[in-house]
């Protein structure tokens, strides 16, 4: 019985990895490069994905796919009065986002009018790490009042993304958030990972980001899922 439910959930992951190279396909044929950005809720992925299409405007065109456990579509809202184009995917109590949900969500977006799509999954460190979606970049959003030893505690998810963003920096002279102890937990789990300490309330370290953010506006067909 235990041999039947793993081999269930190889396929699962076998299948979804398909779609994933279908997703993946069909963004490469409409030239956008697709970002997956994941972190803990409140970390402020909502608040990044909203400065980043503000900072970024007339510079790219930015579609976005909010996902959430409820029908609430409040991200989806803030995310387009910002100036993106939008679409909101309740999970219905899922705590990840599969490709078969990105596929969807993407029928319902005008891909030739966009140039880069952020995808915010769930709020969880700990599922959407084993869910590709076809994107192109994987980002984790770490945030300084959720303390300093998530490297420790979800090792997996820092070690299988592109970016580390580490947001609410404004907050570090207020909050215990050791940044030498958080660095010497990613390093060992991925090397030279790229990282934008940043805080979306004032502002710091955006324009390093954006930056970042314009450069792989370029679809990366070569890049492992």
């Amino acid at each position: 019985m235990s041999v039947k439910t793993i081999q269930v959930s190889q396929n699962v992951l076998h299948a979804n990895r398909g779609i994933a190279e279908n997703n993946r396909a069909a963004l490469d044929a409409a030239g956008i490069v697709a970002v997956n950005l994941m972190a803990s809720p409140g970390a402020g992925k909502t608040s990044l994905i909203e400065r980043t299409i503000q900072g970024l405007e007339g510079r790219l065109r930015i579609g976005m796919i909010n996902s959430d456990t409820s029908p609430a579509a409040m991200d989806a809202e803030r995310a387009e009065r910002a100036g993106a184009v939008t679409v909101h995917l309740n999970t219905a109590g899922r705590c990840h986002l599969d490709a078969g949900m990105v596929r969807d969500a993407m029928d319902f977006l005008p891909l030739h009018g966009i140039d880069i799509l952020l995808i915010e999954n769930i709020g969880n460190l700990v599922c959407p790490s084993s869910w590709q979606l076809g994107s192109h970049w994987n980002v984790l959003i770490a945030s300084t009042p959720e303390g300093d030893d998530k490297p420790y505690k979800y090792p997996r998810i820092y070690s299988g993304v592109d970016a580390l963003v580490i947001n609410k920096t404004d907050l570090l002279p207020y909050v215990s958030f050791d940044l030498d102890y958080f660095t010497r937990g990613v390093e060992p789990l991925n090397q030279g990972l790229r990282t934008f300490p940043l805080s979306c309330r004032s502002g710091t370290g955006l324009d390093r980001w954006f930056d970042w953010i314009v450069s792989i506006a370029v679809p990366k067909t070569a890049m492992a899922l």
